[in-house]
């Protein structure tokens, strides 16, 4: 389970992706929250950077340069780098070190079938009872999405998709969707962010989301799933091109 999807708010989920946009990974001194234990900020901060591929599948993560990094004791790293290890992120090996892990081939399809199957009841409760004020909300977070796609900015695309996720399942009356959704699609959020550099992928996306977004504004549930469906379904069916392009990313 992500361990801070429930940390974000209403206005956290809305708010600009530009205004809320992440440092790339350093080696510049990064202190811990207040309010959060240390481990836990190097466990978030880590898989931040893992989801988004600043490391890469395959890097090493030397316990002793992240302590450095965050000015600790070895123990809280372990703590974090155990956790990611749970989650699938990382694999230890006791002889050779901690590597980021290459995502999983096999894991890819299941979570995106997943994924599709909230994500359509989502979009049909949304549909059914989305009120004018709230479709507003949605075609202005597209026009964040075309700002980011117009820019060439992969990190802020990603983000504001992400954001307009969570606003459906605001939408639909049963925010948890999202947080289950979380749960399973952060094999599938590295695999995204290596399709997003790919030409006209960010374009698309953003026709697919808008396709949605008209669906639930006329107030139309079933072309709201059709539409919805497509866009997951567009996503699977990239999975080949994207694992020949990138293979030392990959494994079976």
């Amino acid at each position: 389970m992500d361990s801070n999807a429930g940390d974000m708010t209403l206005a956290d989920a809305t708010a600009p992706a530009r205004r809320r946009r992440r440092r790339p990974a350093s080696a510049t001194a990064r202190p811990a929250n207040r309010g959060a234990t240390v481990s836990g900020t190097i466990y978030r901060d880590l898989r931040d950077d893992i989801v988004s591929l600043r490391r890469k599948p395959g890097e090493p993560l030397i316990e002793k340069e992240v302590a450095d990094t965050y000015g600790v004791s070895r123990t809280p790293v372990r703590e974090a780098m155990l956790k990611l290890a749970d989650e699938g992120l990382v694999e230890v090996f006791p002889q050779s070190g901690t590597f980021v892990a290459r995502i999983p081939l096999s894991a890819l399809p299941e979570a995106i079938a997943i994924r599709r199957a909230l994500e359509e009841a989502t979009v049909r409760y949304a549909a059914e009872q989305a009120t004018g004020s709230q479709v507003a909300r949605l075609r202005a977070n597209l026009e964040l999405q075309r700002e980011m796609e117009e820019a060439g900015n992969f990190d802020g695309f990603h983000e504001a998709d992400e954001e307009f996720h969570a606003l459906l399942a605001e939408i639909s009356g049963y925010p948890g969707f999202w947080t289950v959704t979380q749960q399973v699609k952060r094999q599938v959020d590295r695999y995204r962010h290596l399709t997003l550099p790919v030409a006209g992928r960010m374009k698309k996306a953003l026709a697919e989301h808008g396709a949605v977004v008209e669906a639930i504004a006329a107030r139309d549930p079933d072309r709201a799933v059709a539409e919805l469906r497509r866009h997951l379904t567009d996503l699977q069916l990239g999975i080949a091109d994207v694992q020949r392009t990138n293979p030392h990313y990959f494994t079976n």
